[in-house]
């Protein structure tokens, strides 16, 4: 019968080699997994199938592993390569039967008692044709594409519809010699694995497909008979005097606005329509960390993806990234203005489920919008939403709105089963479509409303946008962070189920700040925003092509030196290629004369810049204060550098959203030291620090970190020394009169970065120097300076370039 099942095989190759593409999980098996070639390697699948095996011999071409068509000798056995745990489903029943896999693993297991040296590679391998999770109700194409061990004839169906969805996922390796030593008899060591592989491949189909779909109207139905629900339209018929139909049918109303309509279909046509999306507007996705989120789907974890957010492109980049890393596509939080035909509709089928800007006092829309959220984290599905509420315009993090955060913690009250992990999502371009309007809006024009000829329009202009950028930070860990910072909390929630706890709003803002610090932890540093923040720095920005090249070099030598974060990523190629790259991208005035070329932005494309430059200004705030503390004082105890550092370093980690604690900041203070004088930017004479020689090269580079971090002193300077007028200021008044003061500033020196007057910024500023007593509030709720504000500010005034230190003073 071997024969006739390797010459079915060969006749099928020929049309499956057609209807198969490949994508396989994780993309570098290797590195990833730690898969070694060079060692005997059994693959593990569930099901015995021949387009499965095919769809495997693809996927070990792309990464390097061995062809699983073959067979390895084991003692005076000739084991095949390609093990399954079950045969598939008859034509006829729905049952699957096992194969021999027990003996075989019998076997091998025999031999290892008579081998020490013997080792084997087991590798888990699940196949995937499409990723639809199943639905809870039966449907003709279920029983034709039923996925658990289909038949033969079912299986030609689904190669036909979903062959070219095809995802090979491979998993870490079990060695052969580890299982051969457990405890128990070679039989009952075989079962064992059988067992745990079972569970895997459960666990797997889980992580990628999700849950069985309820329908949607399954959903809205659930939610509108949840307890708080009924409470709550209850509440709405006493309180707004309307008949329980009415209020229950605004409730319908309101469940039917926010719910989407997931359709696996969608997404598998919006995956080919975005793949040629982004070979026309990008030069290519760089994706990092995942492997961090699919250990935690493999673990079980109900994942809650919280990414920045720069750009509408952003809903689709990161649906799109989560596809392809072999992930669960999740339920996404949009902004209720985009739910416009023909956008809401398509945007609710691929996952979208609608939110409104502000509840504003609305009990019953907030009990409905909570208990859907619920719903979904109790039926685990993953979920997406962005924690700035809105796309920031300056190209920083923005303050985090914390209501989603807020239901996210209030659903562990109900004893989730799963454990809830956050994700932050640092996502960052070459290029952000929107950028020209969010300067029109930071003037003061009024936002335009979504709309389909917006959208029309904007796809129609798009262009080479250069690289998009994607990096999965840390992850939180949900009842961990609040085991931390309320250990009793389960306790609590049980004595008084219907208190709100005085301790959860204070724990969802330190969680918001968390996720806010992680995004920025795993920041991908580009050419863009590099050169960006050095021409921003120079005068009239606008840089010798030597200069810029010499400034580049310094700066990636001291970000690898002295890493802010080991999630930080950096550009793999040189400086010359780099600049190079980024110049191609045509957003900067390039002249050329016989000394060389001048690399320049004129004053609109400068404004533009900063969004970018913003994106990485955290990464060389404590460079650049070590720089303007050694150039103002020409020189320095080292001591003192650090200590100013530690004084500052609360407000940059207020201001910039910083990950680092006291001590982290300290270390890096004094790694970026030690970088900074192997580099060449500064000098060492004992216990002094120096800066380097003027007439080098590497003293032009020094100047141009003090530059990046002079306008955030200057911000500083301004708030303390009205502070220090003499005349009491509320807080709204100080916040008042600053932004007035900043925007004076701005226009004497010419400053352009639009955040410089920022409210957001400045408001936030005030309320770090109160924190930190370095604005005292009286008894009338007034704000006066402090001794200790005092000191500061002559020490910031001696590190200001000098006439804008006297514009401050004279005011």
């Amino acid at each position: 019968m071997a024969w006739l099942q390797q010459l079915f095989s060969a006749i099928i190759s020929i049309p499956a080699k057609l209807l198969i593409r490949t994508k396989v999980v994780p993309a570098d098996v290797q590195q990833e997994l730690g898969i070694d070639p060079q060692k005997p390697i059994l693959y593990l699948l569930k099901t015995e199938s021949v387009t499965d095996r095919l769809a495997l011999k693809n996927a070990v071409k792309k990464v390097g592993l061995v062809d699983p068509d073959g067979t390895i000798t084991v003692g005076p056995h000739t084991i095949s390569r390609c093990l399954f745990l079950e045969r598939p489903q008859s034509v006829f029943t729905d049952k699957a039967t096992a194969s021999d896999i027990a003996h075989t693993f019998k076997l091998l297991f025999e031999q290892h008692h008579l081998n020490a040296e013997l080792d084997l590679q087991i590798v888990p391998v699940s196949t995937f044709w499409g990723r639809a999770p199943g639905k809870t109700d039966a449907s003709w194409r279920a029983l034709i594409a039923n996925k658990a061990s289909p038949n033969w004839l079912r299986k030609i169906f689904i190669v036909l519809f979903l062959g070219r969805d095809n995802l090979v996922y491979f998993s870490k390796a079990v060695s052969s010699q580890y299982m051969a030593n457990e405890h128990g008899s070679d039989e009952q060591i075989a079962h064992k694995l059988i067992r745990v592989a079972r569970t895997h491949f459960q666990r797997r189909r889980q992580a990628v497909t999700g849950p069985r779909q309820m329908a949607r109207e399954q959903i809205i139905q659930g939610v509108l008979a949840s307890e708080s629900v009924q409470e709550a339209i209850a509440d709405e018929q006493h309180s707004k005097k309307i008949s329980p139909e009415k209020a229950k049918k605004r409730a319908q109303d309101y469940a039917n606005e926010i719910a989407g309509d997931y359709r696996e279909g969608l997404i598998r046509i919006a995956e080919k329509m975005l793949t040629k999306l982004w070979n026309k507007v990008y030069n290519g996705l760089e994706i990092r960390h995942a492997e961090k989120v699919r250990q935690l789907a493999q673990s079980g974890h109900e994942i809650i993806y919280v990414p920045c957010h720069r750009s509408h492109m952003d809903y689709l980049l990161l649906t799109y990234v989560i596809y392809h890393e072999g992930l669960m596509i999740p339920h996404i939080a949009a902004g209720i203005n985009l739910n416009f035909w023909p956008a809401g509709p398509i945007f609710r089928r691929a996952g979208a489920f609608f939110i409104r800007r502000s509840f504003a006092g609305n009990k019953l829309y907030t009990a409905v919008f909570r208990e859907y959220l619920e719903q979904l984290f109790n039926r685990g599905y993953s979920v997406k939403y962005y924690p700035e509420g809105g796309r920031s315009r300056t190209g920083r993090l923005l303050p985090p709105k914390t209501g989603m955060l807020a239901m996210t913690v209030q659903s562990m009250f109900k004893g989730l089963k799963r454990p809830i992990s956050l994700v932050p999502v640092y996502i960052g371009y070459e290029h952000v479509m929107e950028v020209a309007s969010y300067l029109k809006e930071l003037r003061g024009k009024d936002k335009k409303k979504e709309s389909f000829w917006q959208i029309f329009s904007a796809i129609r202009k798009l262009k080479n946008y250069g690289t998009g950028y994607l990096n999965f930070g840390e992850p939180i860990n949900l009842g961990q962070f609040m085991d931390k910072c309320q250990p009793d909390w389960r306790d609590e929630v049980l004595q008084n189920p219907d208190k709100k706890p005085t301790w959860l709003t204070p724990m969802v803002n330190k969680l918001a700040t968390d996720v806010m610090q992680r995004i920025n932890q795993a920041t991908a540093v580009n050419g863009m925003n590099l050169i960006s923040l050095c021409l921003l720095a120079a005068d009239k920005h606008a840089l010798t092509e030597s200069e810029l090249h010499q400034c580049l070099g310094d700066y990636l030598q001291l970000l690898q030196q002295a890493p802010y974060s080991q999630l930080v990523t950096l550009p793999e190629n040189s400086a010359h290629s780099l600049l190079e790259q980024t110049l191609s991208l045509d957003k900067f005035t390039v002249q050329d004369d016989s000394f060389g070329r001048i690399i320049s932005l004129n004053e609109p494309a400068a404004i533009a810049m900063t969004y970018y430059r913003n994106n990485i200004l955290h990464l060389f705030v404590i460079p650049g204060l070590i720089a303007a503390m050694v150039i103002a004082n020409n020189g320095m105890q080292k001591q003192q550098i650090i200590d100013r550092v530690a004084l500052l370093f609360p407000l940059l980690k207020k201001e910039l959203f910083m990950y680092l604690d006291a001590s982290q900041a300290q270390q890096l203070c004094v790694d970026m030291i030690e970088s900074m004088r192997v580099t060449g930017l500064l000098q060492q004479d004992e216990e002094t620090i120096l800066p380097a020689a003027r007439s080098s090269s590497q003293y032009f580079s020094l100047m141009m970190l003090n530059r990046c971090i002079q306008e955030t002193l200057q911000r500083y300077a301004i708030v303390l020394t009205l502070a220090e007028t003499g005349d009491k200021l509320s807080r709204s008044e100080l916040e008042k009169q600053s932004i007035r003061f900043a925007e004076r500033l701005a226009t004497l020196h010419g400053i352009t970065a639009p955040e410089f007057y920022d409210k957001n910024v400045i408001s936030a500023l005030i309320n770090a120097m109160r924190e930190m007593k370095l604005l005292h509030n009286d008894e009338e709720g007034m704000l006066t300076h402090t001794e200790q504000s005092h000191w500061l500010l002559n020490e910031l005034s001696g590190w200001l370039v000098a006439d804008v230190a006297q514009s401050i003073k004279l005011g």
